[in-house]
Formats: C-alpha cells, structure tokens, sequence
C-alpha cells in the first residue's frame, strides 16, 4: 500500500464531513460526559458482584442456550454472566485504547485550522472516558478477567499505527469493526432485556457518545473511499471481511477465559460459537458495516466470496444490487 502523502487527511472543505464536523464538535460539548460525575458508583444499588441475581447471561447471548449453562444453579450462571459482561468491558477498554492512538496519529497530521482536528480530540476525550468507565466497572468486580488474547493485543498495538498512516481508510474500517459490534449487542441488550443498573448506565452513556463515532467514521469513509484508487479499493473491499473476522468473535462471542475461572467445558463454548444463533449474532451485529461497503462499491465479487468465507455475510432485506 502507498503512503498517503501528509497533508490534511481529510479535505473538509465541501461535502458531508464539514456540516457534521460543527454538529458533533457541538454534541461533544453540551452532550458529553464525565464517566465519575455521572455514573453514582457508589450508590448501594450500583454495587455489583456475582451474588446478584441481576447479572446472569443476556438472553440472546448463544452461551445462554447451552444445555450446560441451563443445567447450572442460579450462583454459577450469575458467576458466568458477570464475567461475561466483564470480559466484554476489558476487550472494549483496549480497543479504545488502540482507537485513541490511531485517532491521536491521525490527528498529528492535520493543518491549522482544520476542523478535523477539534472533533478528532473530542473523541479522544469521550474514548478516555469510556476507557476509564470500563476499567471502573471491571475493578469493581473484581473478577481476573484478561480482554483480548495477549498475541492480538500486541498485533494490534504494532500494526494500528502503521495502518494509520499507510491506509486511513482501514484505520476507519477498524473503527467500525470494534464499535459496530459493541453498540449492536448494547443497544439490543438495552431494548429486549433487564440487566444491573451499573451495567444499564455504562452502555446507556456508551451508546449514546458512541453514534457520534459512528457517524464520524462513516462520514470519512464515504468521503475516502470514492477517491482511492481502482486497485486500493480492490484490497480495501477484501481486506474488510478479513480484519472483521478477527475482531467480531473478540466482540461477540464467549471469551475461552470461562473455562479457566469457572468451568465452562471448552466443547461447551465451542457449542454456542457454532450455533445457528451464534453465526446470525456476529453477521448482525456488523450488518450496517456490510451495507455501508455495499454503497462504497467494496461488495464486489471477491469481497463477498471473503464474506462468505469468514461466515459474515448475509443478504440484507435493503440490500442494493452487488457490485460487478
């Protein structure tokens, strides 16, 4: 991949990105958060532990339909279900934390006065914040839980740089790939279930902050995107699957790390990755991601044989008609 020259990595002077760029710079100020000011952790009925009974699986989660999980007395599914959502706030406290590297170096390189650069830091902010509301919530726990596998995490923190700045545009893709998933599952859990007040209130301040990333993310794609080369949209399109394949089951699905601290048996958690329940699960939760590549032309044939292969794709009822 050929390096984007250094100079403004995005041209804001026209189309969508320069209106959203005041509108989010403006929710970030009157909108935003203080993760220890507005969550009362303190409170009695914020305090959290296994002997909750508010703090089992979510009902969609695949684990919760195991044989295994159902056979358990109420301590050990709360036991599961807290290190579940634990483990899941682990991995999302190092994904922000790569995410505000990238954001951080993407920054650096941006003219004076370049509006990008203010909406840049304020979501360099909001992600400290949600790195610090999820560390918080996993120290409160006090459950061992590790996050992501130790050979990723390092992967991820030499190549997300690199990325950066050879390919913006995969740097965004990867934002997507961690929040897409993350918000899905939280928003889902937030309308069909009930779950503890200390958990309801995390995801309530994520989502929210959370769809102004989102729409800064997008927005750049869809202005980078369309002036990249035919061969650098080409490598684009596939290396899309590719990475989401990676980070998906990290976002998705029950972390190994149950077998070790509470017994799950591996054939069990081998059970609910390879359900039908499961397979929808990941392909939903990055279905907006799929639609977007759809309108950038980065479905054509090759891409969606990759989709197929890393079991991510599904026909979309709005789905437009394939790229060539």
């Amino acid at each position: 991949m050929t390096a984007i020259v250094d100079r403004n990595p995005t041209d804001t002077g026209g189309g969508r990105l320069a209106p959203l760029l005041e509108r989010l710079s403006r929710q970030s100020v009157s909108k935003g958060h203080n993760v220890y000011a507005d969550i009362a952790w303190d409170e009695a009925d914020m305090a959290i532990s296994a002997a909750d009974p508010r703090v089992g699986l979510f009902a969609f989660d695949p684990l919760a339909s195991t044989d295994w999980y159902r056979a358990q007395d109420a301590a050990v599914q709360q036991a599961v279900g807290l290190h579940r959502i634990a483990a899941a706030m682990k991995v999302g406290m190092q994904f922000e934390n790569l995410l505000q590297r990238g954001l951080l170096s993407y920054a650096m390189r941006m003219d004076n006065g370049d509006p990008e650069f203010r909406y840049c830091q304020h979501e360099v902010i909001e992600e400290a914040q949600h790195s610090m509301m999820f560390q918080e919530l996993v120290n409160r726990t006090g459950l061992p839980v590790e996050g992501m596998p130790v050979g990723i995490r390092t992967l991820a923190t030499i190549a997300v740089p690199i990325i950066n700045r050879l390919a913006p545009e995969l740097f965004f893709v990867l934002v997507l790939g961690g929040e897409d998933p993350i918000d899905y599952l939280q928003r889902r859990q937030l309308r069909e279930g009930t779950t503890h007040p200390l958990i309801e209130r995390v995801m309530r301040i994520h989502v929210n902050e959370e769809a102004r990333h989102i729409a800064y993310a997008r927005t750049v794609l869809k202005e980078r995107v369309p002036a990249l080369s035919r061969t650098r949209r080409y490598l684009l399109s596939l290396s899309v699957p590719f990475v989401l394949s990676i980070m998906v089951p990290l976002m998705v699905d029950a972390p190994g790390q149950l077998a070790k601290h509470h017994g799950v048996p591996s054939e069990v958690l081998r059970e609910a990755r390879l359900t039908p329940e499961a397979r929808l699960l990941r392909k939903e939760s990055v279905a907006k991601l799929r639609r977007l590549c759809r309108e950038l032309g980065l479905m054509n044939r090759s891409a969606v044989r990759t989709w197929r292969r890393v079991g991510l794709y599904q026909r979309d009822l709005d789905q437009v008609a394939e790229a060539a």
